[in-house]
């Protein structure tokens, strides 16, 4: 049976609880807009990349040059894979890894993870990574780690004949905090440079550059691939900040029913312990008069 003791100890407890909930979920409604104010940041730098490939694929159909191959000649693949370093976020990271795992099994794939949890997860599985890496705490810290990135897939060309690589990661949607979704790097897709060149220039004239083209497709593809990884990134870190604030409210209710059953065994209690007071009080003033 419970004292009153132990039940004003839990309630207080609980309310420590709850205070943590509440600031949590305050830091997640703030990280989220943050996240999400840089990806859409990034989306003018996205559209000025894509007009510079426009203009340069432009260039070439008019010199009735193809295309750039999209065919990399191997068949090994990287994947890169966008989870989270922190908990309390539902099933943030099993969602992601699942969704992961699907494209890894039986392909010959190297893989790089961001997040320690869901690498965790993907290991379990079976599946080690070539590089892990952190996530950033901050907006801040996007870009550095988008450079990391970068020249891990350079490395990954180079060194282990990955001719493709893609990255998946979770991405906020309505009201589903995670969605997982996959979005191809390397090489550009086919049909993304058959829109570009198709696509009417909205100028009237092409913008001219001394470049070397190949040198600037290079630069530009380098570019693009920066924007798309950033992306990802904030994408990612708002759908986990998301899925944090979802898991948050869900506690903070199941904390507030908790509170209600302790305030009520705890008035139950303290009725009893008055009442059999009472009634020793009675009954020792009873016994002492019979006595007299």
């Amino acid at each position: 049976m419970q004292t009153l003791e132990s039940l004003s100890n839990a309630l207080e407890t609980t309310g420590d609880i709850q205070s943590i909930v509440r600031t949590m979920k305050a830091l997640s409604s703030v990280s989220i807009r943050q996240y999400e104010r840089a990806e859409e940041a990034m989306a003018d730098y996205a559209r000025t990349v894509d007009l510079g490939l426009m203009a340069l694929l432009r260039q070439r159909r008019e010199a009735g040059q193809h295309l750039p191959g999209t065919d990399s000649g191997t068949s090994r693949k990287g994947l890169i894979v966008i989870g989270s370093d922190r908990g309390l976020c539902g099933r943030y990271n099993d969602t992601i890894a699942r969704f992961a795992k699907a494209r890894l099994d039986g392909t010959d794939t190297v893989l790089g993870v961001i997040g320690a949890r869901v690498m965790a997860r993907l290991e379990a599985e079976g599946h080690r990574a070539e590089s892990v890496h952190s996530l950033p705490g901050a907006v801040d810290g996007i870009s550095r780690l988008v450079q990391s990135v970068i020249l891990e897939i350079d490395r990954w060309t180079r060194l282990h004949g990955v001719g493709s690589v893609s990255v998946v990661h979770n991405r906020r949607e309505g009201r589903v905090a995670a969605r997982p979704q996959v979005q191809r790097l390397l090489p550009l897709p086919e049909g993304y440079l058959r829109d570009l060149s198709e696509t009417r220039w909205p100028g009237r004239s092409l913008p001219c550059f001394r470049m070397e083209p190949e040198r600037l497709m290079s630069w530009l593809v380098q570019q693009r691939l920066f924007v798309v990884i950033y992306r990802a990134m904030a994408e990612a870190l708002a759908s986990e900040h998301a899925s944090r604030l979802a898991a948050m409210q869900a506690a903070e209710r199941n904390i507030e029913e908790r509170q209600d059953d302790l305030r009520q065994i705890y008035r139950v209690r303290r009725q009893e312990t008055i009442t059999r007071e009472l009634l020793d009080v009675v009954s020792g003033y009873e016994a002492a008069r019979l006595a007299e």
